[in-house]
C-alpha cells in the first residue's frame, strides 16, 4: 500500500469527495474536529482475490461510528486495521487502546467505534482488510473478540500486511481457484493474530447453555438488582460454570450485561428525542438497570464518547460548520478516525 509521500497529490480529495467515497465503501461514520476548508484526505479501495482493502487517510481529529449508525446500516463484517502513519487512539468494545505506526487492530463493524488522532490536524493513514463475518467465523470455528490489537513486528502481522500489499498489486484478473488458497492463508493469519491462544473446545451442549444464559440476561438486565447469581440460578447452572461459559466465548458477564443496558439506553434516548417525551435521564438509567445515575453516565460516556443528555442531539445534529459526516464503514473508514 502506498505511504504518505506516494498518496498526497493526485489522490488528495476535498472533504465532500472524501466523505462520499468513504460512505459508498464503508458504512455510517461521522468526522469532526476540523473545518472543511482545512481538510485533506484520500480514500482508495482495492478489490482482488475475493477481498477488499481500503487505503484511507485524512487530518480529521475524530471519527466515530455510533450505535445508531450500526443499527441503520446493519454492517456485518470485521476489519483488520493497520496503522501506516500517524498515531491514533481507538475506543471499541468497552476498551481504549493507543496505536502507533505498524500496529494492527481487530474491529467489528457491528459495534460502535471511535478513533482519535493524537494531535489536532495531524495527518494519519490506515490500511484495512474487510472480512465477512460468516466466512471468518466458519474458518476459525469461533468468533474473535473485537477491540484486540497487536504491536508492530509480529510475524503474522508482517505476513498479513504483505498479502494485503499483494492485493493492491493485483492486475484485476478474474477470480481463479488459486485465490481460494490465498483466502485461507489470510484467514489463518488473522487467527494467528487474534484468536485466543489454545482455545478450549466448546461443545454443542455448552453452546445451548450459553444461548440460554444470554436469553435469561436479556430478560432480566433491566432490573438493577439482577446479578450473575440470579442468571445462573434461572439457567440451572452454577455461578462458576456461568463464568466459564463467558470465558470460553471470549467475554465476561459484565461486558455482556452492560452492553445490553447501554444499547437499551441509547434506544430509549433516541425514542425520547423522536417523541419529545419528558422522561428524565435518571428514569432512563433506572429503566436500563442502573440504580446510580453517576455510574450510568460514566459507563455511557465511556461507550459512546459523550454524556447521555447529548446523545439525542448527536443522533440528529448536522454540525455547525465542523466536519461531521456519516460514512459507510470499513475498518479503514472506521480506523481512519
Amino acid at each position: 500500500m502506498r505511504q504518505h509521500d506516494d498518496i498526497l497529490g493526485s489522490s488528495q480529495l476535498d472533504y465532500e469527495a472524501w466523505r462520499d467515497l468513504l460512505r459508498s465503501r464503508c458504512g455510517r461514520y461521522y468526522s469532526e474536529g476540523i473545518e472543511p476548508n482545512a481538510f485533506t484526505g484520500w480514500v482508495r479501495p482495492v478489490s482482488a482475490r475475493g477481498f477488499t482493502a481500503m487505503d484511507i487517510g485524512c487530518n480529521s481529529h475524530r471519527v466515530e461510528r455510533t450505535y445508531r449508525d450500526v443499527r441503520l446500516d446493519g454492517a456485518d463484517h470485521y476489519f483488520v486495521v493497520f496503522l501506516v502513519g500517524g498515531q491514533l487512539a481507538m475506543t471499541h468494545n468497552d476498551q481504549t487502546v493507543r496505536l502507533a505506526a505498524g500496529d494492527v487492530a481487530f474491529v467489528d463493524a457491528a459495534r460502535p467505534v471511535t478513533y482519535f488522532a493524537d494531535s489536532q490536524g495531524a495527518l494519519w493513514n490506515t490500511v484495512s482488510l474487510n472480512l465477512p463475518r460468516h466466512s471468518l467465523v466458519s474458518h476459525l470455528g469461533l468468533e474473535p473478540q473485537s477491540g484486540l490489537y497487536r504491536r508492530a513486528g509480529t510475524s503474522a502481522g508482517r505476513l498479513l500486511f504483505d498479502l494485503i500489499r499483494e492485493i493492491d498489486k493485483g492486475d484485476g484478473s478474474a477470480y481463479s481457484s488459486a485465490d481460494s488458497y490465498m483466502q485461507l492463508a489470510v484467514y489463518d493469519l488473522v487467527g494467528a493474530l487474534f484468536a485466543p491462544s489454545d482455545p478450549s473446545p466448546v461443545s454443542r451442549h455448552a453452546d445451548k447453555l450459553f444461548s440460554r444464559v444470554r436469553g435469561v440476561i436479556r430478560d432480566g438486565f433491566a432490573d438493577p438488582d439482577f446479578g450473575p447469581g440470579d442468571a445462573a440460578a434461572k439457567a440451572g447452572i452454577s455461578l462458576r460454570y456461568l463464568q466459564k461459559l463467558f470465558t470460553q466465548h471470549g467475554s465476561t458477564w459484565s461486558e455482556f450485561i452492560y452492553s445490553l443496558r447501554l444499547e437499551h439506553a441509547a434506544h430509549l434516548l433516541h425514542r425520547r428525542a423522536l417523541l419529545g417525551t419528558s422522561q428524565s435521564l435518571s428514569e432512563v438509567a433506572y429503566a436500563c438497570g442502573f440504580s446510580d445515575y453517576t455510574h450510568f453516565a460514566r459507563k455511557f460516556r465511556h461507550r459512546f464518547g459523550h454524556a447521555p443528555g447529548a446523545h439525542d442531539e448527536r443522533d440528529g445534529r448536522a454540525g455547525n460548520g465542523t466536519v461531521r459526516t456519516g460514512a459507510r464503514g470499513n475498518a479503514l473508514g472506521a480506523h481512519e478516525a
